[in-house]
């Protein structure tokens, strides 16, 4: 019995070791690569005018829409499979090029009618030239998928990390320029290109795609499974700027569109890279209903101790950070952030279900959880918008706890999870996350009439003593666990 049970742990502690090299690696990167471009961001953000992003923002869904639809969920089923071969892997890629050639085509075609919905003439020649995205996309979802399979990030950070310092010198360079909008234009094509070069070189992908798609049946069935359940992902995330962008005026627009992105930087930029380093090992677990269980607690344990301080934070700070990051001229997103920042925990924990789901072979739970999304979120947007970027902001914070709970009734069996599992892994950050912005709440309402710098320093000091100081105090097991994942020790039982 004892030698039967050796390969089996030593496996599992491969598959440990492996998940938190992938973990450090593309999320190391990752927040590497976005502080190059958030610095690049900031100051591209306080050269443009809301205008610019506003009618960026009114391109976007569009190209959203037709990305839904660009294979990568065809290679998440190139992840998914037990094994594959050249013949597979040729096929994908054939895949990958028709979609996305004819994607191109589709939104070249479509530009004028986005234009005469939004009565912006603006927004055809920006889709028009954006369609140049759609080339990239083939040579960048293959070798993810490869490098993917095997759990190897860190080709793919080394990359991430070369074209986000390519893209933020575009940008810059396009904002001191006097590019307006189309700098927002350029620095997208630049991350895409150089990314695509990078990702082929590092998982020596560059072959002839096939064409003939015989026996390509489970593959495409899956892939048409995940477009479908990202398809109810755009109408969830661009329904706001959908309805909003026939309401506001460009400037308008560009007011909650900026709020929107100063909220949801962590769930949009810091959890997607996790969740692809969890899809994989999800997937390589996938038969072991109690381990797919006790990591996802795990994962959602670990992430919330990063997301609800930073949203709490950003809620209680929101007046001197936008002034000290965005400059006067932004003042107006204040309070649009400051409400936006409340609901955004319910967005983080949602977007975690899917890849848990996905990985068990069910990715029909996620198109189902989209659909259902997709309408309530809708819902609350058409109604919100008669009042503002005010009214959407609220709308979000009204109608993303009803689509969370729905999802969560649905997604858990699956997963093998229960709600009291799920309790215990929130409740040490959301602890500690409320006592902190209670505390800076305080600590602002007291301080003397201070500059925007020195106030959002003094208040960002505070939170993170607080914050720091609840958990070493009331939940020393979440600080071992992070301390033995950065230090790959075995993790606490």
């Amino acid at each position: 019995m004892e030698s039967a049970a050796k390969p089996t742990n030593h496996t599992a502690e491969s598959l440990s070791e492996q998940v938190r090299s992938a973990v450090i690696w593309r999320s190391g990167s990752q927040i590497l690569a976005q502080l190059v471009q958030w610095a690049a961001t900031f100051l591209v953000i306080r050269i443009l005018d809301p205008r610019d992003y506003g009618l960026f923002a009114m391109t976007q869904v569009i190209l959203v829409l037709l990305n839904m639809l660009n294979g990568y969920g065809l290679a998440s089923g190139l992840i998914q499979k037990q094994e594959i071969g050249r013949k597979e892997t040729r096929q994908l890629f054939g895949m990958l090029v028709l979609l996305n050639f004819g994607l191109g085509a589709a939104q070249f075609l479509l530009a004028p009618l986005a234009a005469a919905y939004y009565r912006q003439d603006m927004v055809m020649h920006l889709l028009r030239v954006q369609a140049l995205l759609y080339l990239t996309t083939p040579f960048i979802a293959l070798p993810y998928a490869l490098l993917s399979r095997t759990l190897d990030f860190r080709l793919q950070a080394r990359v991430n990390i070369v074209a986000s310092i390519a893209s933020a010198s575009a940008a810059l360079a396009g904002a001191l320029a006097g590019l307006g909008v189309w700098t927002l234009v350029l620095a997208p094509i630049v991350l895409f290109t150089v990314r695509a070069v990078g990702m082929t070189i590092a998982a020596k992908s560059l072959m002839w795609p096939s064409f003939d798609f015989r026996g390509a049946g489970t593959l495409a069935k899956y892939g048409g499974v995940m477009a479908a359940g990202q398809m109810f992902w755009f109408f969830q995330s661009q329904a706001d700027v959908f309805i909003a962008g026939r309401h506001f005026t460009p400037h308008m627009l560009g007011i909650y569109t900026t709020s929107l992105f100063l909220t949801q930087i962590f769930v949009s930029k810091f959890v997607p890279p996790l969740n692809e380093v969890a899809f994989s090992a999800y997937a390589r677990i996938q038969h072991d209903t109690r381990a797919v269980a006790t990591a996802f607690n795990r994962s959602v344990r670990i992430i919330m101790i990063a997301a609800l301080p930073f949203y709490f934070g950003l809620a209680a700070t929101a007046e001197p950070l936008v002034l000290t990051v965005l400059g006067e001229k932004w003042v107006e997103t204040v309070p649009v952030v400051h409400l936006l920042a409340l609901a955004m925990p319910f967005m983080t924990m949602q977007v975690l279900l899917g890849p848990a789901c996905d990985a068990r072979g069910r990715p029909g739970i996620g198109v189902s959880n989209g659909a259902i999304g997709a309408t309530i979120l809708a819902i609350g947007f058409l109604i919100g918008v008669q009042w503002g970027p005010n009214g959407l902001a609220t709308a979000w914070i009204a109608a993303y706890p009803v689509y969370l709970a729905i999802s969560l009734w649905r997604s858990m069996p699956v997963i093998g999870t229960n709600l009291r599992a799920l309790a215990d892994a929130v409740a040490p950050a959301l602890l500690a996350a409320l006592g902190m912005a209670l505390a800076v709440v305080l600590v602002d309402g007291i301080l003397p009439p201070l500059a925007p710098l020195p106030r959002l320093a003094i208040l960002v000091a505070t939170g993170g003593l607080v914050y720091a100081g609840w958990l070493l105090v009331f939940a020393r097991t979440v600080i071992r666990e992070l301390i033995a994942i950065v230090r790959k020790r075995p993790l606490p039982a």
